[in-house]
């Protein structure tokens, strides 16, 4: 929701698909593949998905992205070390998806509390792929696939490394086992339309970059550990300028984007509204002090689409909403402003689809956008290298051969005109 930059490796690979959550919403549920069942195996390693599902999403690159999160813990006093990870296709466990090696995972894994082992403050354990007794880690994940019908139905993991091999081991030992089979075409991604309208509109910590703060924003909420954020858009405009903003970017009016109309994506419920919160500084996040669980994300509505999904809008402009809990709404209303409220550093609108109506404990679901046309991109090199959103003027480059008639999940820093 911030939009600080931030910067987080994670871990790629290649190939996928997805099922339907559609237009107005509709959400289609695929024929659950058959289930994949593990042998009974000693696991001192364990695993688990963040999230209970996902989709595969087709990227405005042109590839089929499935994005997770996989927790792995320690759960005995011997430690353990990790040598690789490997997703595999339940289907065919010969077909490796993808392998993590030992020096991928330290390089893309988090430990709960987020902090890296690259962190200068970690360097006890920097380098190092050793699970503890006890700790866990979490492994950001995205498949990539050229085509919608080479995703698998199912998918598996495989640990390799050193754990404890039985309940009175002293000392690790190697193992080499499967782990967290997981249905990933069960739903498809979202078909939604423009949450704005015109040109110059910059996807910001966007799928599916290591540099963004949506990807891992993951959070203990309500006793579980959510990632509503995953695939999260923090929506902001570049003028002619090559900026976000003219003149002073200290006045918050001085912003392109700022008060620009923000749209249903669907014919929809309202079953959230806050609109009672000043715009901040832009420039610096606010002082963590004055941010509370209820007011991190501004001023914000959020929408009923149906089929269990559910739209969040958040910043918006103190005194714009349009709308009251339990209107319905049509797909192409306006419901309020584009502002400045909450825990951001500067003008946007942060929306992201989800699985329950709470901004943060809920599971992120992937979608399409109707009507984008991907005109340009910013440089990744450059905003990669940036300390801030404000001090450069960013480079664009052109894209050609996209169109709006496509639907996909424009990736990060894609330029798009509505």
């Amino acid at each position: 929701m911030q939009i600080i930059k931030t910067g987080l490796l994670y871990l790629l690979i290649t190939a996928f698909s997805v099922s339907v959550w559609s237009c107005a919403v509709t959400a289609k549920t695929i024929p659950k593949p058959e289930s994949f069942s593990l042998p009974d195996t000693f696991t001192a390693v364990i695993g688990r998905t963040i999230g209970a599902e996902t989709a595969a999403v087709k990227g405005s690159d042109g590839k089929w992205h499935v994005v997770y999160e996989l927790m792995l813990t320690n759960a005995k006093q011997v430690p353990a070390s990790i040598e690789s990870i490997q997703v595999l296709d339940a289907g065919d466990i010969s077909n490796v998806l993808l392998t993590i090696s030992a020096d991928e995972l330290v390089a893309g894994a988090v430990e709960l509390s987020g902090r890296s082992r690259l962190e200068p403050d970690n360097a006890t354990l920097a380098g190092d792929s050793q699970l503890l007794p006890n700790e866990s880690l979490v492994v950001f994940i995205e498949l990539e696939f050229d085509n919608k019908i080479d995703v698998v139905d199912t998918i598996v993991h495989r640990f390799i490394g050193q754990a404890a091999t039985n309940p009175g081991s002293s000392e690790p030992a190697p193992v080499n086992y499967l782990m967290v089979p997981w249905d990933i075409t069960i739903r498809t991604a979202a078909l939604i339309e423009p949450p704005l309208k015109g040109d110059g509109w910059v996807v910001i910590n966007g799928c599916c970059s290591a540099w963004g703060a949506h990807r891992a924003s993951i959070q203990t909420v309500s006793g579980e550990l959510q990632n509503s954020q995953r695939f999260a858009i923090d929506w902001m405009r570049i003028g002619s300028n090559g900026r976000f903003f003219h003149d002073d970017p200290a006045d918050v009016t001085n912003w392109y984007n700022y008060g620009a109309a923000v749209y249903a994506v669907a014919d929809a419920t309202v079953v959230a509204v806050l609109d009672e919160l000043d715009d901040q500084s832009p420039g610096t996040l606010p002082d963590p002090a004055t941010i509370t669980i209820q007011t991190v994300d501004g001023n914000h509505v959020i929408l009923d689409l149906g089929g269990g999904v559910y739209a969040f809008y958040a910043h918006l402009k103190r005194g714009s909403v349009r709308v009251d809990v339990g209107d319905t709404v049509k797909a192409g209303q306006q419901l309020g402003e584009l502002g400045n409220s909450g825990n951001t550093s500067g003008p946007h609108l942060h929306l992201h689809l989800m699985t329950r109506p709470s901004a943060l404990a809920a599971n992120s679901i992937p979608y399409r956008i109707w009507g984008a046309e991907i005109v340009g991109k910013v440089d990744a090199e450059q905003w990669g290298n940036a300390s801030n959103a404000i001090d450069d003027v960013w480079e664009v480059h052109p894209v050609s051969g996209t169109t709006s008639d496509v639907p996909t999940l424009p990736m990060d820093l894609s330029v798009i005109d509505f």
